[in-house]
């Protein structure tokens, strides 16, 4: 009987992309698996003949053979339907393995093809570490060096971080034979899975150390110098290679991450690299004018010019007087924001010249007399 056409039996268009044929077969090899066709004889001999297509179209020197002479590429010295076209599969029965192990890992993990995943590792790397530091605004804006200390994992001295007790050396694990994977049979496929014994390392400790109890690594508090750069903000994280948690048997350690979080600070607000401080002034020097002495943030002091008959909220800057740059050169600004103060606990005397002073302020409040010109359109408005 001749030979179905090697797209027909996928399903699939000729001229197909490798991702379109690895689909194709995908969907047939589910549909047609014997497990889920007993009752269906000519299953099998489908599933296999998919089989057969899939291992010609996924190979590009086959397909390219194959959309040029059709079956005709792979008869050559074969000898009946038998063939083995390029040696992927003879017989006409497929390398069920080879095509498995393409379309069906990404489902299933790990199936058996002839042992080409080796062995489990024989030492784990450690976890990594997160530590959270709190630091200061003035720390943040000048940098530091902080020794901080942190509940680790450190490999073991008495052995050395192998686990196994006076010298001796682990032993291969009985249960899997190094590989760290054990093998169990599923219907037609053959599965492998972390080894229950050994937990994937290949090797048991049959003479553990007295001190880590065969783990390699014992709990320790460990001091640590952190080099804090200028210019870091709440969130900056910092990563310290090899400074986490120690490797299970003589296996690399994980690393520190180390997350910074800045503190308020009761005279500074920050938004990036720029700083903002509210500064209050007097009602006669928000009208009058002057100068007023400001903080900075590296405990200097600075002083702005406050225009006559400012406002609250004015804002003023002082260039290149906020934070440093985390990453790159030069600093940002600080804004001084006007609190213009109303005083309290009035003399008699303060309050007469105040009296005398509103009688003669009537054209001296434009947002006023903006403010209510409007009221009075309003209510005009309302009554009509």
């Amino acid at each position: 009987m001749a030979k179905r056409d090697y797209y027909d039996v996928l399903g699939v268009a000729k001229g197909a992309s490798a991702d379109e044929i690895k689909k194709g077969y995908r969907t047939k090899a589910k549909e047609l698996h014997p497990d889920r066709n007993k009752d269906n004889p000519d299953a099998e001999s489908k599933f296999k003949e998919a089989n057969e297509a899939y291992e010609v179209l996924k190979d590009a020197d086959k397909k390219a053979a194959y959309d040029r002479y059709g079956h005709a590429a792979f008869e050559g010295g074969m000898g009946g339907g038998g063939g083995r076209p390029g040696g992927g599969f003879g017989g006409g029965q497929g390398d069920f393995s080879s095509a498995f192990s393409d379309v069906f890992d990404d489902l299933f993990g790990n199936f058996a093809g002839g042992g080409q995943r080796g062995g489990g590792n024989r030492a784990s790397r450690g976890s990594d570490l997160r530590y959270n530091l709190r630091i200061s605004l003035e720390d943040a804006y000048g940098g530091l060096q902080k020794t901080i200390n942190v509940p680790t994992s450190i490999s073991c001295e008495s052995c050395s971080g192998s686990g196994a007790e006076g010298g001796s050396e682990p032993a291969s694990c009985p249960t899997c034979s190094g590989m760290g994977k054990v093998r169990a049979q599923q219907g037609f496929f053959t599965v492998e899975r972390t080894c229950p014994t050994c937990s994937g390392l290949g090797q048991i400790i049959k003479n553990p150390c007295k001190t880590c109890q065969g783990a390699g690594r014992v709990e320790k508090d460990r001091a640590l110098a952190v080099n804090i750069p200028a210019g870091v903000e709440t969130g900056t994280r910092i990563r310290l290679a090899g400074e986490g948690e120690a490797g299970m048997r003589g296996g690399p350690s994980g690393d520190l991450y180390i997350f910074i979080e800045v503190s308020e600070h009761e005279l500074f607000q920050r938004d990036g690299a720029n700083l903002f401080c509210r500064v209050p002034v007097s009602m006669a020097k928000a009208a009058l004018g002057g100068s007023i002495e400001v903080p900075t943030i590296d405990g200097g002091r600075g002083r702005v010019q406050i225009p006559s008959g400012s406002q609250s909220g004015r804002q003023m800057r002082l260039r290149g007087k906020g934070m440093p740059a985390l990453r790159g050169s030069g600093s940002g600004d600080m804004f001084i924001e006007l609190a213009v103060e109303t005083p309290v606990n009035l003399t008699a005397r303060q309050k007469e010249l105040l009296a005398e002073f509103d009688d003669l302020s009537e054209n001296n409040n434009p947002e006023s007399s903006s403010f209510f010109s409007s009221v009075k359109s309003f209510w005009d408005g309302m009554k009509g």
